[in-house]
């Protein structure tokens, strides 16, 4: 299971055996989905640019200036943009599309499966939302042992 588990109440060491096993179930190797998917719901783009495609399709360069209008940072890299677009399409969460024109025209869009997240990343969202002053003081209260 884990070192020190043996040291651990039998309740706490069946609920890490439990834990364990679902883990297992999930995965727990990097490129895993409950890992990856979670790391990538974490970063600083990935969600904002999930929440804006969630308003339709989206050009390159509409999708920079409009994400990084709506971000704190205000400045979004299109190298960035580009690597997060690439890891959302990998997952199967953002479908690209390109036109025949010249030069061709790359839109981004949501995929069924990124509807599907976005749907649960707005739940979470909403959960924090509601909590936020709760949140507030458990961190001036951390804040004030210092």
């Amino acid at each position: 299971m884990s070192p020190g588990s043996d040291d651990l109440e039998e309740p706490a060491r069946t609920r890490l055996a439990a834990l364990a096993a679902e883990m297992g179930e999930g995965g727990v190797e990097r490129e895993d989905p409950a890992r990856s998917v979670m790391a990538m719901l974490g970063d600083r783009w990935s969600p904002l640019l999930l929440l804006v495609l969630e308003t339709g399709e989206w050009r390159h360069a509409d999708l920079r200036r409009t994400a990084a209008a709506l971000s704190a940072e205000q400045a979004l890299s299109q190298r960035i943009l580009t690597l997060k677009l690439r890891a959302l399409e990998r997952d199967g969460f953002v479908s690209r599309m390109v036109t025949d024109d010249v030069p061709p025209r790359v839109s981004y869009a949501l995929t069924p499966l990124g509807r599907a997240l976005v749907g649960e990343l707005r739940r979470t969202i909403s959960w924090l939302n509601e909590r936020r002053g709760e949140i507030a003081a458990a961190r001036r209260s951390y804040d004030e042992l210092d």
